[in-house]
């Protein structure tokens, strides 16, 4: 794919501390968790450097004036150690301003989309060596400044670490794509056994069938709205719809299971039934046609558990079958299929990360596992006890601060 310019923050938030994404009038199992995305653009910030304590003098830097046509004056020379450069937008458009070396092989520190007219810190610790400021700008400039050269040296500097254009992403995206188009056709046909299910008045076979066939479509890792319209139709929730669980328009998995579990008619669950197969075959009809952002693949490997520990975890999404835990389980196996197509990149960048968090995911899925009975029957959360739900929200918690790594490592950084 040609390579491209950042996009504005319409597209993507800008990395402000009370920015919060809204959520969906109709949220799924998969909605964005309010804030997560503006946290993880923060996260370059938090792992690169932060503002020096208070009552410390400040350190060395200055101010640095940027637009379209300048990225500032630096000093040209400093000593090495803690260094605070306080950058102002004076352009129209947003800017990423990064801290480089001279030929732009390694960034030490950035900012992520500072607005026009405003003035954030640009903190990092280096080693001595030369420097330069490079401004990538929203509407296609790029400029850098002058060469900073660092005398002496600093213990506790920063590694820099490799910009990534987001053409490397496009091997992983194009491995996730041809994973969803290789799973979908088994989705349409266990929705068309559910569907036959119901169609010969069988619901205890439907109960039976619904499971295999909605941990088919969680195994995909629907996050960041990967599948668009059709996410909300074969497994949208019933949270925020204007008559809830009774109104006329919800379908998917979790209307179908909220029917056979709460003794609906016939006819009506054979409605979602059939709806779902129709869904689940324009869905396959579809996906070609779709765009995945190579930006939010590496999001979507850490949105998926995130989500899981909100809705499955937490019974949030239990409509009644009782098998969200099966539903965590299979989000674990997603999460897998999605690491694993962006394994490579991030084996150039982090060379133990991914053996770190393949060890992590198959430890935390055998506790998942031991939930489910030998009949095939799974622990519902509400009847876990305090211990095990603490132990499984630690254990989740700890592999999502694993994951919530990957977002920051993988951001396409063009022209830095």
């Amino acid at each position: 794919m040609p390579e491209r310019t950042p996009s504005p923050p319409a597209e993507r938030p800008s990395p402000s501390p009370g920015h919060s994404p809204s959520l969906s009038p109709r949220p799924g199992p998969r909605r964005l968790r309010a804030a997560l995305l503006g946290l993880l653009m923060l996260g370059t910030a938090t792992l690169l450097g932060s503002a020096p304590p208070g009552g410390h003098a400040h350190p060395p830097g200055g101010k640095l004036q940027v637009d379209t046509t300048s990225c500032g004056t630096p000093p040209t020379r400093l000593p090495a150690g803690r260094l605070s450069f306080s950058v102002t937008n004076n352009s129209k458009v947003f800017v990423t301003v990064y801290l480089i070396s001279p030929d732009g092989s390694l960034a030490y520190a950035e900012i992520p989309w500072l607005g026009p007219a405003k003035t954030l810190p640009l903190d990092t610790t280096l080693t001595g060596g030369q420097y330069a400021v490079r401004c990538v700008f929203s509407s296609g400039p790029v400029a850098t400044s002058r060469p900073l050269q660092l005398d002496g040296t600093a213990t506790d500097a920063v590694a820099g670490y490799r910009p990534m254009s987001d053409k490397e992403l496009t091997g992983p995206v194009n491995a996730y794509r041809a994973y969803v188009s290789a799973a979908l056709p088994k989705l349409l046909a266990a929705a068309q056994t559910l569907d036959a299910d119901v169609a010969r008045g069988d619901l205890n076979a439907a109960r039976t069938d619904w499971l295999p066939a909605h941990l088919d479509y969680e195994r995909l890792g629907a996050a960041y709205n990967s599948f668009g319209d059709y996410d909300d139709a074969l497994n949208g929730m019933a949270n925020g719809l204007p008559q809830g669980v009774d109104t006329p328009s919800w379908t998917g998995f979790f209307a179908l299971e909220y029917g056979l579990w709460h003794g609906w008619s016939t006819d009506r669950v054979r409605a979602l039934s059939q709806q779902l197969v129709t869904d689940a075959g324009n869905l396959i009809d579809d996906f070609p046609s779709e765009d995945t952002d190579p930006g939010n693949l590496p999001l979507r490997a850490h949105e998926i558990l995130e989500n899981a520990l909100q809705f499955q975890l937490g019974g949030i999404a239990d409509y009644g079958s009782g098998t969200t835990l099966a539903t965590l389980e299979a989000n674990i196996q997603g999460t897998e299929e999605v690491l694993g197509t962006i394994a490579p990149v991030v084996r150039e960048l982090d060379g133990g990360l991914v053996d770190r968090l393949n060890s992590q995911l198959a430890a935390y899925e055998s506790e998942v596992a031991s939930y489910r009975a030998t009949d095939g029957s799974w622990t519902a959360p509400a009847k876990l006890s305090t211990a095990q739900r603490q132990k499984l929200d630690a254990d989740l918690g700890a592999l999502l601060e694993q994951l919530a790594i990957l977002p920051n490592l993988l951001t396409p950084r063009n022209h830095a």
